[in-house]
């Protein structure tokens, strides 16, 4: 399994996040199917119409699983993999529609969406929203 390289964000990439929150709110969280890192990945996919989990969905169905097979293509973890595909900025300078480094979500934290002030992550009881202030790592997508 590999990843293809991200795209720029497309001309309508905004309507296009806001429709995919949208459609994704009340999804409940699955490993494989909408975990953080697939939450994520459809975020990007959405504003840029390069789908970079497009060979890892449903491939796994436990966290530990995803986290094994992230390992054996050389990435420590989701994070490792993210700092790989994007171009890390401080929290401070984060913009809506890059990617966030939240608490939870398993070791090193959850991968959520920039929007403004706050973030949409997604964690097991759900989808949240948090703030900002609250971003360890950030990624520019």
């Amino acid at each position: 399994m590999d990843f293809p390289a991200p795209s720029p964000r497309l001309p309508d990439w905004r309507p296009r996040l806001t429709q995919y929150l949208a459609r994704v709110a009340a999804l409940p969280f699955r490993p494989g199917a909408h975990d953080c890192v697939l939450f994520a990945a459809g975020a990007v996919e959405a504003m840029t119409g390069t789908d970079l989990a497009v060979s890892w969905r449903g491939t796994y169905r436990r966290l530990e699983d995803g986290q094994a097979a992230l390992q054996g293509l050389g990435f420590e973890d989701h994070l490792a993999l993210a700092a790989a595909l994007f171009a890390e900025v401080p929290p401070s300078f984060a913009q809506a529609g890059d990617l966030g480094v939240f608490e939870g979500g398993g070791p090193g934290g959850a991968l959520g969406i920039v929007q403004g002030a706050a973030a949409y992550v997604l964690r097991p009881e759900g989808m949240a929203v948090v703030s900002r202030l609250h971003m360890q790592r950030a990624f520019r997508v």
